[in-house]
């Protein structure tokens, strides 16, 4: 739970691991708003591992190419 300070709020995001299972994968993080924007490019080699977490900024990620996908909720894979 939230005591409504802010830096915990966002230390408390869901996070989320992708790992590259070929090169050339592109993470983009999508913001939250009136108009949902990119804000935020990686891009990962095969083998390559990012965690990523969801805060008051991030509210989507689009992954293109082959990756695994893992969150609290399971996992998933893209580009298949």
């Amino acid at each position: 739970m939230s005591n409504g300070n802010p830096v915990e709020e966002f230390a408390t995001g869901d996070y989320v691991v992708i790992k590259a299972l070929e090169n050339g994968v592109t993470v983009i993080g999508m913001t939250r708003g009136r108009e949902t924007r990119f804000h935020h490019t990686e891009k990962l080699d095969h083998g390559e591992v990012l965690l990523a977490q969801f805060t008051e900024l991030t509210s989507a990620m689009k992954i293109r190419g082959k990756a695994q996908i893992m969150t609290k909720h399971g996992q998933v894979f893209s580009g298949e």
